[in-house]
């Protein structure tokens, strides 16, 4: 067994920081070994594996270097997928070259299975329509796994049909199995604001963003919306970017919480090198373990704040950022 193999079968097993911090070692050095780009930052930051004993002082990858070069760690050749992000007219998109699939689907099932159940206990209702209209989104490509697995439960896609989809809701109340609305925020308030109605039995999760469709909101403004033109208590949210393989949910008021196998941290905007302590507010640094073949080390363009539980919230975007991605809505 060659040592990515074995990394990879011990992503999913992380029991506490101790088994973290020492398999965020091991991606360490295989990534420093075998990713050029991400070497020529380690040495740059004077970052030798030999010398590193925890992931706090790893080195962490630019997420704007996705747009401008491969980032591959281990053989350049072999990918079955390339996702892109969304970006913005005229904008340069990130590409996040997949050499294992399997990886991917296994990342984001346990991820819901970790903060939520079994996917096929699931109805998947989606209202992605900025999303289906391009191609390489890596959201669609998770939400085209969960819905074909659960189609026999009634799930699957309404683009802009927004009265097919009120149909649905309507007569499917109460759901014979557990629905989730998974939709973007801009789709999902053209719909509450066209369809008031009672779902207080589904569901609402959105993946943040106006992508340019609408004016962009806080995101209590937002969920206030939803909750009362849909009557849900609360609106559920998932983080994750095309960059990542993993992804962290809210169950409501913003708060979100990450798997065992993905890491938060808040550095200083002004001193990167440096992270801040619970409760203030800085760049938002992630730490994927799931991300074997890309980088799992990766410094965002988003802004937000970690809670002493390791629960943290996304509070907007440095100024000179694209609007693309999840959960990136400006405050």
């Amino acid at each position: 067994m060659n040592l990515a193999e074995e990394i990879r079968q011990s992503v999913f097993k992380i029991s506490g920081d101790n088994d973290f911090n020492d398999l965020a070692l091991k991606i360490f050095r295989f990534q420093y070994e075998t990713n050029p780009v991400f070497r020529e930052l380690s040495q740059l930051l004077r970052a030798d594996p030999e010398k590193i004993n925890n992931y706090l002082r790893v080195p962490f990858l630019p997420i704007s270097l996705f747009r401008d070069h491969k980032i591959i760690s281990g053989d350049e050749s072999g990918f079955e997928k390339v996702f892109t992000s969304s970006g913005t007219t005229g904008s340069v998109p990130s590409r996040h070259f997949i050499r294992d699939l399997k990886l991917y689907e296994e990342s984001f099932t346990r991820s819901f299975q970790f903060f939520y159940s079994d996917p096929e206990k699931y109805r998947f209702l989606a209202l992605l329509p900025g999303y289906m209209e391009r191609q390489g989104s890596s959201l669609v490509y998770m939400l085209d796994h969960l819905i074909r697995k659960t189609e026999r439960n009634g799930s699957g896609y309404f683009l802009h049909n927004m009265d097919t989809l009120e149909k649905h809701l309507q007569e499917n109340q109460p759901a014979s199995v557990q629905t989730i609305l998974f939709g973007a925020s801009y789709a999902l308030i053209d719909f509450a604001e066209r369809f008031p109605m009672n779902i207080s039995g589904v569901t609402v999760m959105e993946t943040g963003g106006m992508k340019g469709r609408r004016k962009e909101m806080i995101r209590e403004e937002l969920h206030e919306i939803l909750c009362h033109n849909l009557n849900v208590e609360r609106v559920h949210s998932e983080y994750g970017m095309t960059e990542l393989l993993s992804q962290a949910y809210s169950s409501g008021h913003g708060i979100f919480r990450a798997p065992p196998w993905m890491k938060i941290l808040i550095r200083d905007v002004n001193d990167p090198l440096q992270f801040l302590p619970y409760g203030q507010t800085g760049g938002i640094n992630i730490i994927d373990l799931a991300n074997l073949y890309s980088c799992s080390f990766i410094a965002t363009r988003d802004l937000g704040k970690l809670h002493d539980d390791g629960s943290f919230e996304v509070l907007g975007r440095f100024d000179d950022s694209d609007v693309r991605g999840c959960n990136l809505m400006v405050v």
